[in-house]
């Protein structure tokens, strides 16, 4: 069930859960908002009958909503989150998140997502760039984006972390984007990001592993190749999935040719995930993701 889409607003509130299947939940969470002088803008629903889960995403406007913004979590914890066992996230969307770019010398994804959000396209900041090295500096400073080189390698990684973890708070970092970084985040530097690190990958996962995933694909002949983008977690390339997509190719298509599509194939599905996320339309549960449209 889908109730129509969100129109731009920076007084809304956003709710995302999920609880055991049982009648009635949309109707008394729907009632608490309208009881309440909201107007829902969002309302979608998904039911997993095979684990008995229930998940929506709700969002209305608080302009006129009686409840002060700053108890709506009491009130919603209080009257429905224990009595339905939800676990739940309450969001605003008067502030834009600050997102962080993590790049290494790869720069088709950085400058996709570059793109758009200066062309408008996304309600988000993106005050910080970082490298673990300084090739793509000149990006930072064509748009007049701060540009930290932090040259971490498997043996300072905690010293260099540590600045960057400095950077991120300084900054006041929401989330974090993946755009071809190619160092593996400690278990630490993850933890502190739960579902707020997006990296992409270069294969419709699961798929061709190792340092040259086109060639392999060449060799082996196939007809598709894909790009996932996921949440990170500490099992490399195994987070939740967010967004995939795949190219169909053929025998006369050569390694170049693969590579092109696969980074332009890259860049789409890194910013649709990215899309999803900004749009708080992403639900995590277990190691999958419910991702509303």
């Amino acid at each position: 069930m889908e109730m129509g889409n969100t129109t731009p607003s920076h007084n809304n509130a956003v709710i995302l859960m999920h609880c055991p299947d049982q009648p009635g939940i949309i109707a008394v969470i729907t009632e608490f908002i309208n009881t309440n002088g909201g107007n829902i803008l969002y309302l979608d629903q998904y039911v997993d009958r095979v684990n008995g889960i229930f998940y929506m995403r709700v969002e209305w406007d608080l302009e006129k909503f009686i409840i002060p913004k700053e108890k709506i979590n009491d009130y919603f914890f209080t009257l429905y989150a224990q009595r339905y066992n939800m676990v739940y996230r309450l969001s605003f969307t008067d502030r834009p998140q600050r997102m962080a770019l993590f790049v290494s010398k790869m720069s088709h994804c950085l400058y996709d997502i570059l793109a758009r959000y200066t062309a408008g396209d996304w309600e988000v900041e993106i005050p910080l760039i970082v490298s673990n090295h300084p090739d793509l500096a000149h990006v930072g400073e064509q748009f007049g984006i701060p540009f930290e080189v932090i040259p971490v390698n498997r043996d300072n990684k905690a010293e260099m972390e540590a600045r960057e973890f400095e950077l991120l708070e300084r900054y006041g970092i929401d989330f974090i984007v993946l755009a071809r970084y190619m160092q593996v985040l400690s278990e630490e530097f993850i933890n502190r990001y739960p579902n707020r690190i997006i990296n992409i990958h270069h294969s419709f996962l699961p798929a061709f592993v190792g340092a040259k995933p086109y060639h392999a694909a060449y060799e082996r002949g196939v007809k598709l190749i894909g790009a996932t983008s996921h949440y990170v977690t500490t099992e490399l390339d195994a987070g939740p999935i967010i967004e995939q997509d795949i190219v169909r190719i053929t025998h006369k298509d050569t390694v170049a040719n693969l590579v092109h599509k696969g980074r332009d194939l890259e860049k789409i599905v890194l910013s649709r995930a990215v899309e999803k996320h900004i749009q708080r339309k992403i639900l995590t549960y277990k190691n999958k993701t419910i991702v509303f449209s």
